[in-house]
């Protein structure tokens, strides 16, 4: 059961770098976002890898960290599936745990999460975080 919205995030998709093309298309992405992680704004800097599969739909797994400017810390570790939309966007639904060892984000380690994240044709990127109860 979906429990409480923790995260919201609006970023940017930075690059983007053609890892294989045989026997699939895979494409390494990168992107940061100011965020908000339990109540804290931060910054949340990510990396995931995209494969096509030949369905046309979208397989990632990814890797970031959550940091606050009073030095607060996470990271992460996603996998997802994920679709094209007809205006170039991709849409990716999945789940995420999180590592930490800071006093206000360390409940996190025992926190899975459930995540919805879009990239837009133009490259905005918005996240949103669930705690899956």
């Amino acid at each position: 059961m979906l429990g409480e919205l923790i995260s919201e995030g609006v970023g940017k998709r930075g690059t983007r770098r053609v890892v294989a093309v045989d026997p699939r298309l895979r494409v390494e992405v990168s992107f940061e976002a100011p965020t908000t992680l339990l109540g804290l704004n931060g910054l949340n800097v990510g990396t995931y890898m995209s494969s096509t599969r030949s369905d046309q739909t979208l397989e990632g797994e990814g890797r970031g960290v959550f940091a606050s400017p009073d030095g607060e810390m996470a990271t992460w570790k996603g996998v997802g599936n994920g679709r094209y939309l007809p205006d170039g966007a991709v849409s990716y639904r999945g789940g995420l745990a999180f590592t930490s060892s800071t006093p206000k984000l360390s409940r996190l380690n025992a926190v899975a999460g459930v995540f919805e994240f879009e990239v837009a044709a133009d490259g905005t990127t918005r996240s949103r975080i669930w705690e899956w109860k």
